[in-house]
């Protein structure tokens, strides 16, 4: 399965970094690849890193301005012109989407490809991984959208919140019959 993760490129502490590199070791143990954003920084790093480590290929869709931090040795490397072209290959090129802990960007990454299941444009499977509570408010909010009509379809159809990197990895596997 190609398993796209949304996440940071910052520097994290361990609380979050820990989890990610036994996701990613989850993930390439599975035989799954890796489509990311193509750095090699920050915890993009570390799950790249484990994926590789552990067996799994990398397949990395950059962007014109950040190709200089662009992961040398990836399996395969895309760099797309701007940052809507490389929301699009990266959707493209995954059969499910997990969200880790990250920024302004990967926010705009999850809510695009929420909002697309939201208009029935993709059926891909996404979870929400909430490492160390990250989540919490978001999760709450998602809640409250569900709960006071904001959704035409129920949340459970959008997103699986999974607390754990082992529970997120058995999500996609089942959704996609492995």
């Amino acid at each position: 399965m190609n398993i796209c993760v949304f996440l940071s490129a910052a520097d994290l502490d361990e609380r979050y970094t820990r989890p990610a590199r036994e996701f990613a070791r989850l993930l390439g143990k599975g035989g799954h690849t890796l489509v990311w954003g193509g750095s090699d920084v920050g915890l993009m790093k570390v799950v790249a890193d484990g994926v590789q480590e552990a067996g799994g290929r990398l397949l990395g869709v950059s962007v014109d301005f950040l190709a200089a931090k662009a992961r040398r040795g990836a399996d395969e490397m895309v760099i797309a012109r701007d940052l809507a072209e490389r929301k699009r290959l990266l959707l493209e090129k995954a059969d499910a989407v997990v969200i880790m802990v990250g920024g302004t960007g990967t926010l705009d990454e999850a809510t695009e490809i929420l909002e697309l299941k939201k208009h029935g444009h993709t059926d891909k499977p996404v979870v929400l991984l909430n490492t160390a509570g990250f989540y919490d408010g978001l999760k709450e909010q998602f809640r409250r959208m569900d709960d006071e009509g904001f959704l035409p379809r129920p949340l459970t159809d959008l997103v699986f919140f999974a607390e754990e990197p082992v529970g997120a990895l058995a999500y996609l596997e089942e959704s996609q019959g492995l």
